[in-house]
């Protein structure tokens, strides 16, 4: 009997029909795995992008003076007036964050001066963060901000900051602001203070006008009595007295 050095004809056959059955299977879990893969990275930069996001939002809030003014709608819309938090490098930056119809986007506005809806020559920076929004709203009272935030699918997110106190205690229906400490800052950017000084809104300080005559009053009460210097001996009888006593007797005198 003669050894067998190769394969037959109906072997290779076989061969390849059972590979064919394997390897059908097997791309298809390769595919599946490489797109587990792909979902899981752009779960993970999503993830990422929303920790970055609220990260931002919570530092605004923490960095900010306490003024805060949150307007109620579909969606919350929060404008920070002075926050120190700045992505643009700005001492003191007023940043807004709105929720866009388009797609319910929620977006960042980054600025110096300018009022929503923005206008034309507002110089602004704005930053889409998250689409898909199904809750965005804020909540103030006393010192604590709550901050509530979903998509769609997704668990919500909520943080919590205490100690900011909003330095606004009253606005009025023309937009003066009544501030804790006593101003009141108008529209135009004047402020009233306390002690009744005031300062325009192009920066020029008025001193209160109490002050100017108390000062005035007190230097003329220093001159208002002017001494007679001729008349202090008929008028003080202390003198009087001392000019008619008689002398002391002396025993060397005759």
């Amino acid at each position: 009997m003669s050894n067998r050095k190769a394969f037959t004809l109906i072997e290779v056959l076989i061969s390849i029909a059972l590979l064919g059955l394997i390897l059908v299977p097997l791309f298809s879990v390769v595919d599946l795995m490489r797109d587990s893969n792909n979902h899981l990275l752009e779960s993970l930069e999503k993830s990422k992008k929303i920790t970055k996001a609220t990260k931002v939002l919570y530092l605004d809030i923490l960095s900010s003076n306490g003024e805060l003014e949150i307007k109620k709608d579909e969606f919350t819309r929060l404008c920070i007036n002075e926050t120190k938090n700045s992505l643009y490098n700005l001492p003191i930056a007023k940043v807004c964050w709105l929720v866009l119809k388009e797609k319910n986007t929620l977006a960042r506005i980054e600025g110096s001066e300018y009022k929503i809806p923005l206008l034309s020559e507002d110089k602004v920076e704005v930053d889409t963060v998250m689409s898909g929004l199904e809750l965005f709203d804020v909540y103030q009272q006393k010192d604590k901000v709550l901050v509530l935030i979903q998509q769609q699918g997704k668990e919500p997110i909520s943080f919590m900051l205490q100690g900011i106190t909003n330095p606004v205690l009253e606005l009025l229906p023309d937009g003066t602001k009544i501030m804790r400490d006593g101003r009141k800052i108008h529209r135009d950017g004047s402020v009233d203070y306390k002690d009744g000084s005031k300062m325009l809104a192009d920066g020029t300080l008025i001193p209160a006008p109490n002050k100017g005559r108390q000062n005035q009053g007190k230097g003329n009460s220093k001159d208002s009595k002017p001494r007679d210097n001729k008349g202090e001996g008929k008028n003080n009888p202390k003198q009087e007295t001392k000019k008619n006593s008689p002398k002391p007797l002396n025993p060397n005198d005759p």
